[in-house]
């Protein structure tokens, strides 16, 4: 019925007219009105690029396809709170682009807890830096030696970098190429660093200790006195830094060791050894192993190129088969320094160091030989440095006990 309404309705107005009724005139729904439509904007396309080993910001920009003006731009408004001098490979950026693929905003991501965002206005980039609060977490981490400490302490879900910093605790009284055994344990409390529940990285070791087979437990307890670095003291309150460290590799073998007689491998017989040999690839960085000066640097016979250097003491050492030095004649070093990397050249059989000490113009054995003991603790510290050792001592049997290392093995 109800498509004939229109119909109906005109008859009736009709039949109205001709009974002489009135008639009131029809008025048509009003039409709706007409709404233009809106452009749907076009979603942002972003791009990430993680800065590369020695590359500049300005060349990450350009690789992620930022014109040169904007880039520019960009890196004075970030240099108020950036310097460029001190970014990190690996950091990220985050470009935003438009429909027309002009940049709408870059992101600067220095880590979990810091980023630097940057929006296109008229007048220039407005930069917003956001900071993520860092919580600080102080653990205990137990572990037993099964082959390297690197792996060793990735087995239990930790990074390489807290295996390094152990190692630079003890590397003055320790050597991990040529005394780690399988079966050594180890054990630390160390700050950990998170922001938003990521972690960023260590903070410091709090105090450690590493027991091998035939010696009491080498220690190390942060103590400050108010220095701008921390120091590390060992049980009986002397420092661990020494005047010498025990090995001028990080994490390398010993292959050959000291001996007054020993098959030469080339020219054959029986001859000296008065020197200590560490496997390790060509290019690995070769420390000084105390301060000292350059005696001598370069091309030294059988020796390949070689470096010797003058210590306090009547010390010299000597680094052989090098592939280049890094130091010259005369020139000031300091422990850890690099001084050279290792190579193949003189008489050599393969990629090695050949590491030798003199005493007095005496070779001597660098693994058995008893260098000064560290600076102990100021007198009018003692007291306090006891009562701090005891205490982290307690925490690290409480928190990280060899034992509970001897079970996960």
């Amino acid at each position: 019925m109800r498509r004939f309404g229109p119909a109906l309705a005109a008859l009736s107005l009709l039949a109205a007219s001709v009974a002489g009724l009135p008639t009131s005139p029809v008025i048509p729904p009003p039409a709706a009105p007409v709404v233009p439509e809106r452009p749907v904007p076009r979603p942002l396309v972003v791009r990430e690029t993680e800065l590369r080993p020695g590359e500049t910001l300005e060349a990450a920009l350009l690789r992620a396809g930022v014109a040169r003006t904007d880039a520019l731009a960009m890196i004075a408004a970030l240099r108020r709170v950036v310097d460029p001098r001190r970014l990190r490979p690996g950091e990220r950026l985050l470009v935003a682009r438009e429909g027309s693929g002009e940049p709408a905003s870059v992101t600067h991501w220095r880590s979990p807890a810091e980023r630097h965002a940057l929006t296109r206005e008229a007048d220039g980039w407005k930069l917003e830096t956001v900071r993520t609060p860092v919580e600080k977490r102080v653990v205990g981490v137990a572990g037993q030696l099964e082959d390297s400490l690197f792996a060793s302490i990735e087995r239990l879900g930790e990074h390489a970098s807290l295996a390094a910093a152990l190692v630079g605790l003890f590397e003055w009284d320790f050597d991990f190429a040529a005394d780690s055994l399988p079966g050594d344990r180890f054990r630390l409390v160390v700050e950990k660093r998170y922001a938003a529940s990521e972690f960023l990285g260590y903070g410091k070791i709090l105090a450690a200790q590493y027991r091998t087979a035939g010696r009491p437990p080498l220690t190390a307890v942060a103590f400050s006195g108010g220095e701008d670095r921390t120091p590390y003291y060992d049980a009986a309150g002397r420092s661990v830094r020494k005047m010498f460290l025990r090995a001028p590799l990080d994490f390398t073998r010993v292959t050959s060791g000291f001996s007054k007689a020993r098959q030469h491998p080339i020219l054959g017989g029986v001859r000296p050894h008065l020197a200590i040999d560490y496997a390790a690839p060509p290019g690995t960085p070769v420390r000084a192993v105390a301060d000292g000066v350059v005696r001598s640097a370069g091309w030294n016979g059988g020796n390949g190129i070689s470096v010797t250097i003058r210590h306090a003491r009547n010390y010299e050492t000597m680094y052989n088969h090098l592939s280049a030095a890094l130091v010259r004649r005369g020139e000031r070093v300091r422990q850890r320094q690099v001084i050279g990397r290792v190579g193949s050249t003189g008489l050599s059989t393969g990629p090695h160091l050949d590491y030798r000490i003199a005493k007095q113009g005496r070779f001597v054995d660098p693994l058995a030989e008893k260098f000064v003991p560290g600076a102990p603790v100021p007198r009018e510290r003692r007291h306090a440095f006891e009562s701090h050792r005891d205490a982290l001592l307690r925490r690290l049997e409480r928190e990280a006990p060899f034992e509970a290392s001897r079970a996960r093995s």
